[in-house]
This record gives structure tokens, C-alpha cells and sequence, in this order.
């Protein structure tokens, strides 16, 4: 009798900050594929939530030298002693074996933070407000994501519903592997310059892998060991540089180094 072993994945992604322009459509897309309400007048920088911000960096030169670029920077879904998950006491952070997602049970969450501390990518948000929507918004919320409630951290999950679609139309079609054009995250989809390349990083075939180990690419603080599964992508040495320095936030929002 023979018996079907199940592939493992290993879903991440390249960003291209070379073709970022900043225009956010990512961050608007995420934001209504997961039911994050929109921000209230008592929000700022420090208690808002956002599943992905997009950061602007300069290379701190003078005209006509000056360049920068745009971040998109959300869960870095980090695969060796993740940091979130370490400090957890609830055991709400978790990573699913078979596909290297790191998800946030909020069901889970005490709301004590110690992942916030602990992230060194800034991606965890905490929910200091139950959502507000506005008039006619409720009905438009995504059956497939639970809102979350007041008190507890949420983040990227690489759009966990569209991924649990992609396994029932596979499951109707009689197949245990998903189509990879089945599961493509809303930040992904909706990139007007093909910035962000998706896709099961241990497949050696794909464009997601392939472009992972290119010339060029690289991981935010890679030092750390911590293996983040979201890559980015710049011809630019300065830009590589800034990636393993020391990031703190400039007078404009921005991050320089």
C-alpha cells in the first residue's frame, strides 16, 4: 500500500525596493483583507495598528547624490528562534510545520506585549481599542478573517484566509498540494509595480526561491540568526548596507542609518 507524504512548504518573499514607489497600496490591501479597522483620531504612530508600514530611507548625501528608497516592512515570519515565539507565556505565537507560517492565536493573548519588546522588526501591533466601523463598512468585512478584539498583539500572517481558500478548492479537486496561483497574499496581488514575488521558498523551480538566492538580495538584521523568510531586493550597495546597521527613526518617519 503506498502512502502519500505531504510536501512541506516554506512560503516567503522577495521585495524589490528598487521598484517600490511608496504609493501603499500594499498597506490599504492587507488592511481590508484582514479586517483591520481604519484609525481613530486618538491613534498615532506609537498605538496604531498596521499589519505592514512602509518606511522611507535616505543615504543622508546632498543633492545631487541624495537618494531613497521605500520599505514595506511587516512580520519578517522569522524560521530559527523566533523571537516572538520564544517570549510568549501563552503559547499564542505559533509556526505552522508544514507551510513555515509564524500565526498569532488572539484567543490566546494576555495582552502582556513581551513579543513587541521582543520583535526586532516593529511588526507585532497591539489592539489598544475593540474596532470601530464606519456606517457600512461592517457588511463589507471579510467573512474568512475573525476580527480581533481589544487586548491582544496581531500581525501578518501572509493572509491566512486566502491560504485555508486555496486548501479547499484543493481539497474539492481531490488534491492534497495547492495551486501556488491559488494562494498569492493580498499585499502581493495588489503591488501596481510587480514589487513583491511570493511563493514556496523550497520549491528550487520557483521564482520566489530563485530570486532569494540572486545577487543582491538580502534580509533585514540577518545577524541575528533568526532566518526571516521575507527577502529584499536592491541593485543599490547602500541600500544593502543600511540593512544590517542599527535602524532609529529620522524627523520624517523615515529610518536612516
Amino acid at each position: 500500500m503506498e502512502t502519500t507524504i505531504e510536501k512541506k512548504q516554506k512560503y516567503g518573499m522577495v521585495i524589490d525596493l528598487d521598484k517600490c514607489n511608496g504609493c501603499g497600496a500594499c498597506a490599504v490591501a492587507c488592511a481590508v483583507e484582514n479586517n483591520v479597522p481604519p484609525a481613530l483620531e486618538k491613534m498615532n504612530k506609537r498605538n496604531g495598528l498596521t499589519w505592514l508600514n512602509i518606511s522611507t530611507v535616505s543615504n543622508n548625501e546632498q543633492f545631487p547624490k541624495s537618494e531613497s528608497v521605500f520599505i514595506p516592512m511587516m512580520c519578517m515570519q522569522c524560521e530559527k528562534e523566533t523571537p516572538c515565539m520564544t517570549v510568549c507565556p501563552q503559547n499564542a505565537v505559533d509556526i505552522d510545520p508544514s507551510t513555515g507560517i509564524v500565526g498569532q492565536v488572539p484567543q490566546r493573548c494576555l495582552g502582556c506585549r513581551y513579543c513587541k519588546t521582543a520583535c526586532p522588526y516593529h511588526a507585532r501591533y497591539f489592539n489598544w481599542w475593540d474596532p470601530e466601523w464606519t456606517e457600512g463598512m461592517k457588511q463589507q468585512l471579510n467573512p474568512d478573517v475573525a476580527p480581533r478584539m481589544r487586548g491582544v498583539v496581531e500581525k501578518c500572517n501572509f493572509c491566512h484566509g486566502r491560504l485555508h481558500m486555496a486548501k479547499q478548492k484543493a481539497a474539492a479537486n481531490g488534491s492534497r498540494e495547492i495551486d501556488p496561483e491559488d494562494y498569492v497574499p493580498a499585499c502581493v496581488e495588489s503591488c501596481p509595480n510587480k514589487a513583491i514575488t511570493f511563493g514556496d521558498l523550497n520549491d528550487a523551480a520557483s521564482n520566489v526561491a530563485q530570486l532569494s538566492k540572486s545577487e543582491n538580495t538580502f534580509r533585514f538584521l540577518s545577524r541575528l540568526g533568526t532566518e526571516p523568510k521575507v527577502y529584499y531586493h536592491s541593485e543599490k550597495k547602500w541600500v544593502r548596507a543600511m540593512a544590517e546597521k542599527s535602524l532609529t527613526r529620522s524627523h520624517q518617519e523615515g529610518f536612516n542609518g
